[in-house]
């Protein structure tokens, strides 16, 4: 007898009360109660035809292909729908189940185009894989009726979504696009249309796809079995011939993908069932927007020039690489050996980033290293440490599917981790209660089958006080867990904590006139939150990127230990990182005071492991942040910056400030795959690679690290971490690697969190989340089981201080940015593909009563001026927001988002205060300085590209 379980992915969630035993064409197979007769067959090795069901989706019991017999049972039952049982004898083939399969397929067949050779599905076609399985030779009816592809009834091809194409001839009506809709994304954007013959799927009120409900995330056209939902990509080169499997370069839920393949050309992509992160789901940008890395804007030819007044001069990688490390070393000789530094990137392989810091140390012989986590996510890193002694999130995103309450504070999961969002949104379905922090009405606020029950719509800069009025009512109420704080937390730390959370400023009415939260409603969700089971907490940017952003971190910490929400299945304390290696790029060691794995550069036993690896000794004194950096820069005592794969002149705050730091260095490199904001700066730009030209690791969100393989050459002719390599040669200091996963071992050796970590074993298991090491050999799903990292967690005394930054008479209003879900960081790869479609101009959101009292209308251009700058953007007049707050994405560099963004930080790790800049907002009718000039840079940029691809196809021609 054989036994079997079903796996932990790619199937419908059941509960099992124990094992059954069954019969199975003669086999006896034992299954978990609950699995159904279908697939028990399979797990026993015999396949029963089908067409409506799917290893993903609940079961349908539609198509009638999967009849079985069942001893005892009189008819066919449908094997899908039919739960095992004990002692059942079932028989999966038999003369009359081939005849009933037979003509269930004909009938299927009778109304369906027999274009077989000339279909974009065939080879990958289910309809016609079955029609083969039950041994249709024939269709004796429908040919000569009415039927879907006559050009009496048929219905013209839906091609309005960029990406997919739909063809209602060649449905067969089997949902599965529907249910992939509701069950997996949670849009339930598809439904069917009509009965009988007239039967078809529809989106939303019979729309097109584009005008739609649909978001684009691709689960109906992996669920089709036939062509009716197809790639377009695939409709014009036809079906892959191989697939490589790799990570997503978006954000930080950093799906597994087959990149399907003709050549090295990338037909498509689908997302991996076993990925552990995704399962098997994606978003439109991973799905579909990998087209940017063959755009013709990719510059592949290293640059330089002598001036940033000059145009670029294009060079072999040889003088380019020569003539950056000559620079650099020419400004230590003047400067001094700190007057250098680097930025690692976020959308890099944790490989390539441990390999800048590596050269800033062991080249530079400084700690001149900075990430773009700096301005993001920093403040995780030091809260987490301070309160749970670890930098990083505690759970696997599965675990939100045994959340009894969830609480999002800051965060936008459907617009910014789309997948995470659907997977919330189906544990929300199912029962689990919601909590939202946010100024702004977000998605999961009220959505289709999903409502929060609790929407604190605070008031910008407010978070630390909610957070304590949060904790005032739980400690006040005798909500706290005495037994897990008792156990698990510092006795004095949390009775000073307590104190202090208990006073009346700290209380729900007390903090209700400056949060802009009623009391009854934090009242209610500190209730819920503490006492409806397991509780989780999910944060992003609108936690992080404030002034008191650590303190918020540690404030969430602090409710999660006071509840005994830490160590299991269904709780935690998640950041949701914004790109896909924020979290790698953090523990490769790229802030300026931490070696990779956070531990001080001041550690003197820390040190000395990397100088006996690397053979040079290192600098015990932090580097430089990126904002000391700059101010540095216009001092006059900062002179070379090598920055690979980020765009601080769009992405940072107060931009004027960045811009002129930049312009006041005598040496920029700009590592990247298209000339960016920084480019306007730079000296020598050198090409880099996309995430399908290079193997390497990402890290996710959830401390996942999963592999990266290469899909096609690096158009450039050198992946990033060679490009690193060569620098740091031409530096004298060799860096000989043969391929990245020599890198991963070195880092292996280095960092105890990683120790256990190799290509090998990622390779066997997909992929690990660290810690992974001798204790933990396949990996830490769940942090702080047992025991919090540091020993006992710490309670931390959270003090309200409000911002310097605050609305007046003359800036009235609060402005906070964040995502949208088409777009993507600062729009470099996005904006090079159809999800300009979607999305193609940051907007400013303000509320009706704001905008009637200003005069402003839906569509208007408005001025919006702040301390720092000014802009101009177009307006949507929404409810979306509150009255006094104005919100916009930064996605585009003409709509200058972070002009108007000012330089205030948090106080213990210098991350940005995005979320909260007080600005005016008026109409006008003529763009700013500011656009105007960016406009003129563009129009340059614009004419040398164009030239760039003439010569390139001349190359071509040639």
């Amino acid at each position: 007898m054989t036994i079997f379980r079903e796996p932990d992915y790619g199937t419908p969630k059941r509960t099992s009360t124990g094992m059954v035993t069954l019969e199975i064409d003669g086999t006896p197979v034992s299954v978990p109660a609950g699995t159904s007769v279908m697939r028990a067959a399979e797990l026993a090795g015999n396949r029963i035809p089908k067409l409506c069901a799917t290893d993903s989706l609940e079961p349908f019991g539609s198509c009638r292909l999967c009849l079985v017999e069942i001893e005892g049972r009189r008819g066919y039952p449908a094997s899908c729908t039919t739960p095992a049982e004990a002692g059942m004898v079932v028989r999966t083939q038999s003369a009359r189940l081939a005849e009933l399969r037979r003509g269930v397929m004909e009938l299927y067949i009778s109304d369906h185009p027999l274009d077989c050779l000339t279909c974009a599905a065939n080879g990958n076609c289910e309809l016609q894989d079955m029609a083969g399985v039950v041994g249709l030779r024939e269709v004796r009816y429908g040919m000569e009726g009415r039927n879907h592809f006559d050009s009496r009834s048929a219905v013209a091809p839906d091609l309005s979504n960029p990406y997919f194409a739909y063809d209602p001839a060649k449905c067969i009506v089997c949902n599965r696009c529907v249910r992939a809709c509701e069950e997996i994304q949670g849009t339930f954007a598809l439904t069917i249309s009509g009965r009988g013959f007239d039967s078809r799927v529809a989106a939303g009120t019979s729309q097109p796809f584009l005008e739609s409900e649909c978001v684009s995330c691709g689960a109906c056209v992996q669920a089709c079995p036939t062509a009716t939902l197809m790639e377009k990509s695939v409709i014009a080169m036809g079906q892959a011939e191989k697939s490589v499997i790799t990570t997503c370069a978006y954000c930080g839920v950093g799906c597994s993908f087959k990149a399907e393949l003709k050549g090295s050309e990338v037909v498509r992509m689908v997302p991996h069932k076993d990925g552990k992160a995704n399962m098997g789901h994606s978003c439109v940008k991973g799905r579909f927007a990998w087209g940017y890395a063959t755009h013709p804007d990719r510059i592949t030819t290293p640059m330089i020039r002598a001036s940033i007044d000059e145009p670029w001069r294009k060079v072999s990688w040889e003088e380019a690489i020569g003539h950056a490390a000559g620079e650099f070393r020419r400004i230590q000789a003047r400067y001094g050996r700190g007057a250098v530094g680097g930025i690692t990137s976020s959308r890099c392989t944790n490989e390539e980033t441990y390999l800048v810091q590596k050269l800033v140390r062991a080249a530079f012989g400084n700690n001149n290293v900075d990430t773009c986590a700096r301005v993001c996510h920093s403040p995780t890193g030091y809260g987490l440490k301070q309160t749970l002694g670890e930098s990083a999130g505690t759970q696997t995103f599965e675990s939100v599917l045994q959340a009894d309450v969830v609480m999002v504070i800051g965060a936008n999961p459907t617009e910014g981790h789309p997948v995470f969002g659907s997977l919330l949104k189906r544990r929300l379905r199912e029962g689990a209660k919601l909590i939202v922090v946010d100024p702004r009405s977000i998605e999961l606020v009220k959505t289709p089958h999903v409502q929060a029950d609790y929407h604190l719509k605070l008031l910008p800069g407010t978070n630390v006080a909610v957070a304590n009025a949060l904790a005032h009512v739980i400690v006040t109420e005798g909500l706290v867990n005495e037994a897990f704080v008792a156990e698990r937390c510092e006795e004095a730390a949390c009775r000073q904590w307590r104190d202090f959370v208990a006073r009346p400023e700290n209380s729900p009415e007390a903090t209700a006139a400056v949060t802009g939260v009623p009391a009854e409603a934090v009242r209610g969700a500190a209730r819920l939150y503490a006492t409806g089971g397991n509780a989780a907490i999910y944060y992003g940017l609108g936690v992080t990127e404030h002034s008191q952003g650590s303190t918020m971190v540690m404030a969430i910490a602090n409710l999660a230990m006071a509840t005994g929400n830490v160590g299991r299945m269904g709780v935690g304390v998640n950041p949701l990182r914004g790109q896909n290696n924020v979290q790698g790029s953090c523990d490769m060691g790229s802030f300026p005071h931490e070696l990779p794995g956070y531990r001080h550069v001041s550690d003197a036993a820390t040190r000395g492991l990397f100088e006996s690896e690397w053979g040079v000794a290192i600098d015990p004194e932090p580097g430089m942040r990126i904002p000391n950096m700059f101010e540095a820069a216009l001092d006059g005592s900062f002179l070379g910056l090598y920055i690979e794969g980020e765009d601080i002149a769009q992405s940072d705050p107060n931009t004027q400030h960045v811009e002129a730091a930049l312009r006041a260095m005598e040496c920029v490199v700009v590592q990247d795959i298209f000339l960016n904001e920084t480019a306007k700066y730079a000296h020598v730009f050198l090409p880099g690679s996309s995430f399908l030209e290079k193997d390497g690791t990402f890290t996710n969100a959830e401390r996942r690290i999963s592999r990266v393989r290469k899909v096609m050459p690096p158009l450039a002719g050198m992946a990033d971490w060679e490009v690193t390599c060569a620098l740091a040669r031409a530096l004298g200091y060799p860096m000989d690697y043969a391929h990245p996963s020599e890198i991963m071992d070195e880092i292996a050796r280095l960092t105890p969190t990683f120790h256990g970590v190799g290509y090998a074993r990622l390779d066997a298991l997909g992929s690990i989340q660290w810690p992974c090491n001798e204790a933990a050999p396949e990996g830490t799903p769940i942090m702080h089981v047992d025991h919090f990292v540091r020993g006992k967690g710490r309670f931390m005394l959270t003090a309200y201080v409000p911002t310097d930054e605050r609305a007046s008479k003359r800036y009235p209003l609060l402005l906070t940015t964040g995502r949208i879900l088409s777009q993507y960081n600062v729009g470099a790869q996005t904006r090079r593909t159809a999800n300009i479609v979607w999305h193609a101009e940051d907007r400013l959101e303000i509320h009706p009563h704001d905008a009637e009292e200003r005069g402003i209308r839906d569509g208007d251009w408005v001025g919006v001026a702040s301390r720092a700058g000014e802009t101009v953007l177009r307006a949507t007049v929404t409810g979306r927001v509150q009255p006094g707050v104005v919100y916009t994405t930064f996605h585009f560099p003409e709509s200058g988002a972070n002009v108007i963004t000012t330089d205030n930080s948090d106080w213990a790790t210098n991350c940005p205060e995005y979320k909260v800049t007080a600005v005016q907002v008026v109409p006008v009718s003529q763009p700013s300085e500011w656009q105007r000039r960016h406009h003129d840079f563009a129009a340059r940029q614009k004419a040398y590209l164009q030239g760039h691809r003439e010569a390139e196809k001349g190359k071509v021609d040639a």
